[in-house]
């Protein structure tokens, strides 16, 4: 199968509903959420969007990263600090991305995601797979299931079931 590359600027300049990720030329079209993927991206939001003033952050949901000059991705959810400039497309390492796996999601896809925010320098990246539902943290090439979220560099923790009791 042929592979058709664009530019960056024509990826910048193109609408498509989901929006697709930009990998090295290649258009990614990313996997359409169902509704236990798009309630935990709602209840990230919200438990994360309580605390915005004061842990001094902004949480979005599916906003443009670029990794690299050749790489964008779309996080389900990117936490920021409020202390960085606003950009309309992120350029520096967001504090913490969280992935959703959808079913249509392929591992090796996710996991090539996962690697580049990495690479990029997010100190948190976090999947969350919405049928279980398990937490896992990524580092150093692998996931680990975990109970807990934390910052790394801060005092900060919260266990995963108190974001998921919003879940209704």
């Amino acid at each position: 199968m042929a592979t058709t590359l664009i530019s960056i600027e024509e990826y910048l300049n193109t609408s498509a509903h989901p929006d697709c990720e930009y990998v090295r030329g290649v258009i990614k079209e990313r996997a359409v959420p169902e509704r236990s993927h798009a309630e935990w991206q709602k209840i990230l939001m919200r438990w994360f969007g309580d605390r915005e003033r004061e842990w001094g952050i902004e949480v979005f949901p599916e906003l443009r990263v670029q990794i690299s000059p050749e790489e964008y991705r779309i996080p389900d959810v990117t936490v920021l600090s409020r202390s960085l400039p606003k950009e309309q497309v992120i350029t520096y390492p967001p504090l913490a991305v969280f992935e959703i796996l959808s079913p249509t999601d392929k591992m090796t896809d996710v996991l090539e995601k996962l690697a580049a925010y990495r690479q990029m320098g997010i100190p948190a990246i976090w999947l969350i797979e919405p049928k279980k539902p398990t937490c896992y943290l990524y580092s150093s090439g692998q996931l680990t299931p975990t109970e807990i979220f934390e910052l790394p560099g801060t005092s900060f923790q919260v266990a995963m079931n108190e974001i998921a009791a919003l879940l209704d």
